[in-house]
């Protein structure tokens, strides 16, 4: 009576059920009962082994797929990591190369600054050794012939006033670069432009101290000195610097082209007044009487100076105003644009100078 279950599971477990005929012989009623509870254990023990062999499935199956995950996302994380260290050696490189070039940049800055009081001190040793040369025998020593204070004075304004011109121009291309307002940079413009005025009255101050010295431009660059005319730029020249810079109208272009012809006649005036002066002086020096110790009369020639003071500040009024109308005719925005072309054009004949004159000193062996 034992053994029918277990003949029961086993047969179960095999796939195959056969029912036991011995026990019909029995009665309905025994029969029944021990096939009803066979049946029941078998249907019980069936649920078991099917719920363990799917836990144990699970498990099996679950372990495998984590052991997946773990063995595939340690290639992935050492690639990301690789990626973030990348990422932070390339900054740090960026960081490197900035600082560099800022360094680059101030060392360029200083030598520029030393270049130009390379200039001016050269320029200061001519007149010294001009006033040397007037003290030596066989030349009379003029009252003039040390450098007057005035323009000492003027020297170290001017190159002021070319530092404090730098950073204006950079402060016009900041702000044009920027979303400052068109009420914002026309300020900047008409800081930019006192500016310009500020020179042209340390100018006129330098010329009643000494006007040839101011003629002469050794207060300027070597190139600077080639483009000279009667103290300073020609009006002309800078309207032909500023005009193609600037994106202009047709009626800003037929405008700035007849302030061109009226500069070019208030150029044409002055040339022959400066050329009529020069002749005029030139004959009073040479009919100056002669007065007793061996001295010339010199007070036609004075006049004569005196003359070519003023023909100096009417320049200086021509490229003020020409200045000014160009800007008339311009938006604000134009404006912006031509005073910076303006300023980076001095910069670049400066730097052109500093170059020519560091050329001197390379050894002869490393020039290319």
């Amino acid at each position: 009576m034992n053994s029918s279950p277990t003949q029961y599971l086993n047969s179960k477990r095999m796939d195959v059920f056969e029912p036991m005929k011995p026990f019909s012989m029995w009665g309905d009623f025994k029969g029944n009962m021990y096939q009803d509870a066979a049946a029941t254990m078998i249907i019980e023990m069936d649920a078991k082994l099917d719920n363990q062999l799917s836990e144990d499935a699970s498990h099996t199956t679950n372990g495998h797929l984590n052991q997946c995950d773990q063995e595939a996302s340690k290639p992935a994380d050492k690639v990301l990591r690789r990626l973030a260290q990348n990422r932070e050696a390339a900054r740090k490189s960026r960081l490197r190369k900035k600082a560099y070039v800022q360094q680059l940049e101030a060392s360029r800055l200083k030598l520029l600054h030393l270049e130009q009081e390379l200039e001016q001190t050269r320029a200061q040793f001519a007149l010294m050794s001009a006033g040397a040369n007037a003290s030596q025998p066989g030349f009379h020593k003029a009252a003039n012939s040390v450098t007057p204070a005035g323009i000492g004075t003027f020297e170290i304004e001017y190159e002021q006033w070319v530092e404090v011109q730098n950073k204006k121009t950079e402060a016009l291309k900041t702000a044009l670069h920027s979303a400052l307002s068109d009420t914002e940079l026309d300020i900047l413009i008409k800081d930019t432009m006192n500016h310009y005025a500020n020179l042209f009255n340390i100018k006129a101050t330098a010329a009643k101290a000494d006007v040839c010295y101011l003629i002469s431009g050794v207060w300027k660059t070597s190139t600077e000195r080639l483009f000279l005319w009667i103290g300073g730029f020609r009006p002309s020249d800078l309207l032909k610097v500023l005009v193609p810079q600037i994106e202009l109208s047709d009626a800003q272009s037929h405008d700035l082209y007849n302030l061109i012809q009226a500069c070019q006649q208030a150029e044409d005036s002055l040339s022959q007044g400066m050329e009529k002066l020069q002749q005029t002086l030139a004959e009073a020096v040479v009919c100056g009487q002669v007065l007793e110790g061996g001295c010339y009369e010199m007070r036609n020639a004075m006049e004569k100076l005196e003359e070519l003071v003023r023909l100096v500040i009417q320049a200086d009024y021509v490229r003020h105003e020409t200045l000014q109308q160009t800007l008339r005719y311009l938006t604000t925005q134009q404006a912006a644009q031509g005073l910076i072309s303006l300023g980076e054009y001095f910069q670049r004949l400066r730097k052109l100078s500093s170059a020519w004159t560091m050329r001197l000193c390379e050894p002869p062996n490393c020039t290319s």
